[in-house]
């Protein structure tokens, strides 16, 4: 099989619904990635993070030919997303939250690139807006205190470290290779991730994917950004509501300070 598609839902049973029906809709044939050419060769893997939305039931009726898998509590997105990969039987595996569209040909043109740089390990499609216009969603690896100077009045001291951080300076039409890209939307090699173990289940949520892209680098691959391959994301930061302090009093935003930390010490004695 070519590829897995891995769906992690917690509580967004309707966009579940709507990105299934997305997929079905680009009536993908992947036959030619494959060398027996014999059958589409995708799945669709959804599991559900023990959300009692419903979705279990809705998978039985709309999606029966896809797989489905149910937790039996919430394992955060490093745990569910690996629970996807465990049961994966492609050759490459797409994570893919639920809020994405995928706009036709995006998935071919990852394959086709993963398939013609053996290096790659990991490629990152180009984010937009539902408006069409660009997402940012590829990174250099963070420095510890730039969540001070993307958040605070202190963006003008910092200027120049954001823009560095968000890859100001690199083309956003061209293929490049960067440090990290945002798990909405990532293609893999399945051996990469088997031989790295997917990702670390220390991260409940957020930091999970920069922490994936830094092992895909050490292991000795790449992560590029293919722009060609296009996706809508429906994007709404839940940790950051606008007022850095006020944020400071909401529980999603003291996951991602939590994980914050996390990320700085595992890697604390790395250059």
């Amino acid at each position: 099989m070519v590829l897995s598609i891995i769906i992690l839902n917690y509580k967004t049973k309707n966009m579940v619904k709507q990105c299934l029906k997305n997929i079905v809709n680009l009536n993908l044939d992947l036959r030619r990635f494959d060398q027996n050419g014999v059958a589409p060769g995708w799945e669709v893997i959804v599991v559900d993070n023990n959300s009692g939305d419903g979705i279990e039931q809705m998978m039985r009726q709309d999606f029966p030919i896809f797989k489905f898998i149910q937790t039996k509590k919430n394992l955060g997105m490093g745990a569910g997303n690996n629970l996807g990969i465990k049961n994966a039987k492609g050759k490459y595996v797409l994570i893919l939250n639920p809020d994405v569209v995928v706009l036709k040909d995006s998935i071919e043109k990852l394959l086709e690139f993963i398939r013609n740089n053996p290096q790659a390990g990991c490629v990152a499609p180009k984010l937009l807006y539902p408006n069409r216009s660009y997402q940012q969603s590829c990174y250099r690896f963070p420095k510890f205190f730039i969540p001070a100077f993307v958040r605070t009045s202190l963006k003008k001291i910092g200027r120049k470290k954001i823009e560095r951080y968000f890859m100001n300076d690199i083309p956003t039409d061209k293929p490049h290779q960067i440090d990290w890209a945002r798990g909405s939307a990532l293609l893999a090699r399945k051996d990469v991730l088997d031989k790295i173990g997917g990702f670390d289940e220390n991260f409940f949520m957020y930091l999970e994917d920069t922490d994936l892209c830094r092992r895909i680098w050490r292991a000795g691959y790449e992560v590029w950004y293919v722009p060609s391959a296009e996706m809508i994301h429906y994007y709404f930061r839940e940790s950051n509501g606008g007022i850095w302090i006020r944020d400071l009093f909401k529980k999603i935003a003291w996951i991602h300070i939590i994980s914050w930390f996390k990320y700085f010490w595992k890697w604390r004695n790395s250059p």
